[in-house]
């Protein structure tokens, strides 16, 4: 992010919005220099060449834009640091602010050392969190619809024709020709449209994701976890980048924000609720995978058990939830099986994942059981296990024998 053995000689903070951005710059004793400067995003490009030198330490807050700024400045400048806005908001308390005082700030607080600089995303992870991203759009789209489709049938007084699916493209018709007036039919028939154009955006994005998760030798290594499905072991991995920028578990939990606010001052010493702080996808997606860690899954079960009476259920989850981001760290630094792995329960897991990736997509187009046992091996787990349960009604799926067995 900078260039070394150099010292920047002018610190430039930028206040950017969707058009433009105003820019000011002070040297190393707070003196101005220029600015502020109000710059048309469409002219950015003359606008550093005339301006910025490599002399230059360049601060701006994250935004919707900020990444195409930080790529078309870095090879110009000593250096570029985004920072987060609320931290530049708990330093700078102004009655005030504007564009002008904006920037003027960031210049002068990165002068003085006091700004701390967020990860920059490699290309990579940036399009991977914006698939992400997209997919989770269109679950809400789908879910909004589906809740206004309901919400007609309950103002009616309506039943659902039977059991299975009510959204079905068979009942189709059957929405259309409820007893309902002519305006709330145009709604049904606009939610119905808007259902079925998210469902298949949300089918489509997920076939991208299938795409990279056979890539991707992190996943199933994460799948093992119980409550985390290849869909969100995708968005962790899009969300934490690479698991080496965090030295240990608790760097990842604060990023998350799901480790507790502590207020330690004199003889007072309290904790509080979590400071959600972090990444909001990352915790949403651990809190979905202790629910069903907790119900689904012996150890979590107990550890449900124990924490709820003393905590109840929501900060319980929220517990586990931190307990499983920990379990993610170890894994994904050591490459290593969970500590609470059952092995048929993995095995299950690995064959409902090598179904879901399909044929053409596992490595050298191995069979779903070879694809386990390999995975299995790789976790150094379950050499002894012949059979892969599948439930009362089905067969046991036989595997093929370890490589590491005997």
């Amino acid at each position: 992010m900078s260039l070394p053995h150099t010292i920047p000689k002018r610190f430039v903070g930028l206040d950017v919005h969707k058009y433009y951005l105003v820019a000011t710059a002070v040297d190393a004793d707070l003196n101005l220099l220029f600015g502020p400067q109000r710059v048309q995003l469409a002219n950015l490009e003359s606008w550093i060449a005339k301006t910025l030198t490599s002399e230059d330490a360049v601060v701006l807050e994250m935004t919707t834009n900020t990444w195409q700024i930080h790529d078309e400045l870095l090879p110009h400048v000593h250096s570029v640091t985004v920072v987060h806005p609320p931290h530049v908001a708990l330093i700078v308390r102004a009655q005030v602010m504007t564009d002008k005082i904006a920037a003027y700030q960031l210049a002068r607080l990165h002068a003085k050392g006091l700004l701390v600089g967020i990860w920059v995303p490699t290309q990579e992870v940036r399009e991977r969190r914006a698939l992400v991203a997209q997919r989770a759009k269109m679950v809400r789209l789908v879910n909004q619809a589906k809740n206004r489709l309901h919400s007609t049938l309950h103002r009616h007084h309506l039943a659902l024709p039977g059991e299975g699916n009510p959204f079905a493209p068979p009942l189709r018709n059957w929405w259309l020709s409820l007893p309902v007036s002519v305006l709330e039919k145009v709604n049904i028939l606009s939610d119905l449209d808007t259902l079925a154009f998210a469902q298949q955006q949300v089918a489509n994005l997920e076939q991208a994701m299938l795409s990279l998760a056979a890539q991707d030798e992190r996943v199933p290594l994460l799948v093992q976890l119980p409550g985390i499905s290849l869909i969100t072991a995708m968005v962790i991995l899009a969300a934490i980048g690479e698991i080496e920028r965090f030295p240990e578990a608790k760097s990842l939990v604060g990023y998350t924000g799901l480790g507790a606010g502590i207020h330690d001052s004199g003889l007072t010493t309290r904790t509080a609720r979590i400071t959600k702080a972090g990444r909001r996808d990352l915790r949403a997606a651990l809190v979905e995978a202790a629910q069903v860690a907790a119900n689904t899954h012996p150890h979590w079960q107990a550890e449900l058990a124990r924490l709820e009476p003393r905590l109840g259920r929501n900060k319980a989850i929220v517990a586990i939830a931190r307990k499983l981001l920990i379990a993610v760290w170890h894994i994904l630094t050591q490459q290593v099986a969970d500590r609470f792995a059952q092995p048929e329960l993995v095995a299950r897991k690995m064959l409902k994942y090598a179904y879901r990736l399909g044929k053409s997509r596992r490595p050298q187009g191995l069979s779903a059981s070879a694809f386990v046992r390999s995975q299995l091996d790789r976790l150094h787990i379950a050499q002894d296990l012949t059979h892969i349960p599948c439930g009362a009604k089905k067969k046991p799926i036989p595997l093929p024998p370890s490589s590491q067995a005997g």
